[in-house]
């Protein structure tokens, strides 16, 4: 049974990025209906309303509904892979809740348990093929986000990725799948993912710029590049109360001459987290990725990496 506040997060993302990320093309809130031969726009998307409906053959629903019926997947299996796309994780069952309580209810984060994995974390070669091979990660980037590995019982190999506060105590877990099958990503219970890397903030030097990805993977590219990162999980996941308290922590001579950058990701999505940033952080420049590039990590990986030397950005 899927929990309630599972399905109240699915229902609440923007129905558009839920239509690109499953294949369509989205133009002035309308694209081509994959439900019929349709030669014209006729699928039209309701912003207010976070719903689709097509004019020609009347489907019609919201997030859910169109994961199923383009995937062909149930409601079950539509809700996870929704999840597992926008990296939300499944709150624990619980007894039922109402109202301010249903908000305030966060299943707790043992840091003391999870730590020791991170002290010393190790690789398998299917983790090392993953960063080094197909998305190459300096070494250091490795070794200063304690990147780790392991295998399930199932023999699924999982890349283990710690979160943690400014000041680098362990808040939270993502595990990512490398053997792309489902689900992709596992949260412990109570993990807090919602920025990402944001001990890097307390190295920072005056006038030094400070760089906001979307997602883990770009916030690794940027880091090898030589740039100091942090990252928003993903633009559904956007945590702007833990961004700010971040910031707000810098010392008076770093914060008031601190610069923001961003690449946004070349697709809607991308964009519209850009703007959101920019309104909460006016002073957040926008930067155009290479052609053909999707994301920083496609552009670190396929153009900027072999021409690029990596500083000691990540030394301390």
């Amino acid at each position: 049974m899927i929990d309630r506040f599972l399905l109240q997060r699915l229902r609440y993302l923007p129905i558009e990025e839920v239509a690109q990320r499953l294949g369509l093309t989205v133009k002035q809130h309308k694209s081509l209906c994959p439900f019929h031969d349709d030669q014209h726009p006729s699928l039209s998307f309701s912003i207010q309303r976070n719903t689709y409906r097509c004019f020609v053959c009347g489907a019609h629903g919201g997030t859910i509904d169109l994961t199923m019926h383009l995937l062909g997947k149930d409601f079950t299996q539509a809700c996870y892979w929704l999840a597992d796309e926008n990296c939300i994780p499944e709150r624990p069952s619980q007894s039922p809740l109402k109202g301010e309580e249903m908000k305030q209810a966060q299943p707790l984060f043992d840091p003391v348990r999870y730590a020791r994995l991170f002290e010393h974390p190790t690789l398998s070669p299917e983790a090392c093929r993953f960063l080094y091979g197909e998305r190459h990660i300096d070494p250091r980037v490795v070794s200063w986000c304690r990147l780790g590995s392991w295998r399930d019982r199932k023999g699924i190999n999982w890349l283990q990725i710690p979160y943690f506060d400014p000041k680098g105590q362990l808040i939270g877990i993502q595990n990512r799948n490398l053997d792309n099958q489902s689900p992709r990503f596992r949260f412990p219970r109570g993990s807090r993912c919602n920025c990402y890397n944001l001990q890097v903030i307390r190295l920072l030097r005056q006038g030094e710029p400070l760089y906001i990805t979307e997602g883990c993977s770009d916030c690794w590219a940027m880091l090898s590049s030589g740039r100091k990162a942090i990252a928003i999980p993903s633009a559904s996941l956007l945590n702007t109360e833990a961004l700010l308290q971040a910031l707000a922590q810098l010392p008076p001579h770093i914060s008031t001459k601190l610069t923001l950058h961003m690449y946004p990701d070349r697709d809607l999505p991308g964009e519209r987290l850009f703007l959101q940033l920019q309104a909460l952080l006016p002073t957040l420049q926008h930067h155009q990725l290479p052609p053909g590039c999707k994301d920083f990590g496609e552009a670190w990986t396929q153009q900027l990496a072999p021409r690029i030397t990596p500083s000691h950005a990540i030394s301390s």
